[in-house]
């Protein structure tokens, strides 16, 4: 498979724009926020691309057996048709693939991390009018059906498997070593999936420092969410640092400082530190 290449610096712009003013939204698309992570990595999906992926996930859910009842009926259809029927699903392969984690491509390839497939499957359900949102559990994204009392959990990643109350628990454990706490199976904020994409894109792009273009664009659009971790502007600092831009990146070293001096005046003057040497770079 080719190398991904971002798109032209305008078009990424304007997909920039685009994924800012849909992040701000009302109800913000989940779907459409996805699409968009996807262009910015992948300067060959068009418009015309992503309006291919919206109208897959109609299909899908156009062909999803109509089954009346509760939520684990529609757990149950949904595993049948996109796991069992399609094949989607994970592989730990997965986790080396930037792929996994752009919509776009695990609707091709029927492969992706958990959280993708988890979009997946929250959004074919949606539109076919099923009680469904995503949960966030500690270091493995599902997908669950139905009110906390009626609750269903459906794992994605494993083709859909029906998640008994054990196996969320093992989940937990073995993500963190702790049990499982009920705050971890609230719905989770369409907006908080799209930075925990963004958090496994940056965490990818970590791991291969000759990608820190991927890593400086995945920020970028974090920083556009309503809500972010501040430290992400000193993580883009460094990045650019990185990347030789060693003006600009000293310039946001000093605005971050400034940030960090309200409650950390040592932590301010180590990173006014690193400013100076940026621009020391220069001469």
């Amino acid at each position: 498979m080719r190398p991904l290449q971002p798109p032209e610096p305008a078009r990424s712009a304007e997909w920039r724009r685009r994924f800012g003013e849909e992040a701000r939204a009302e109800r913000p698309d989940l779907s459409a926020l996805c699409l968009l992570v996807g262009a910015q990595a992948d300067g060959e999906l068009t418009e015309a691309g992503m309006d291919a992926a919206q109208i897959e996930l109609d299909r899908l859910a156009g062909e999803l057996p109509f089954r009346p009842g509760g939520p684990r009926s529609w757990a149950t259809a949904l595993s049948e048709h996109l796991g069992g029927g399609l094949g989607f699903r994970g592989t730990p392969g997965d986790y080396q693939r930037l792929e996994s984690s752009l919509l776009d491509k695990v609707l091709r390839r029927r492969r992706g991390l958990p959280i993708l497939l988890s979009v997946v499957w929250m959004e074919v359900a949606r539109r076919a009018g099923a009680p469904v949102y995503g949960v966030a559990l500690p270091g493995h994204f599902v997908v669950g059906f139905g009110p906390p009392e009626q609750q269903v959990l459906v794992d994605p990643f494993v083709g859909g498997r029906v998640l008994t109350g054990t196996d969320t628990e093992l989940l937990v454990a073995g993500a963190t070593g702790s049990p499982l706490d009920p705050s971890m199976l609230t719905p989770a904020d369409p907006l908080d999936v799209v930075l925990r994409i963004l958090n496994n894109i940056r965490a990818w792009s970590a791991a291969r420092p000759e990608r820190s273009d991927v890593a400086l664009w995945a920020v970028d659009l974090a920083l556009l969410l309503p809500s972010h971790p501040a430290r992400l502007r000193y993580e883009r600092a460094q990045l650019l640092v990185q990347r030789g831009d060693f003006l600009t990146g000293a310039t946001e070293l000093d605005a971050y400082a400034e940030i960090v001096a309200a409650v950390d005046e040592p932590a301010a003057a180590r990173v006014r530190s690193q400013a100076h040497a940026a621009r020391a770079m220069l001469n």
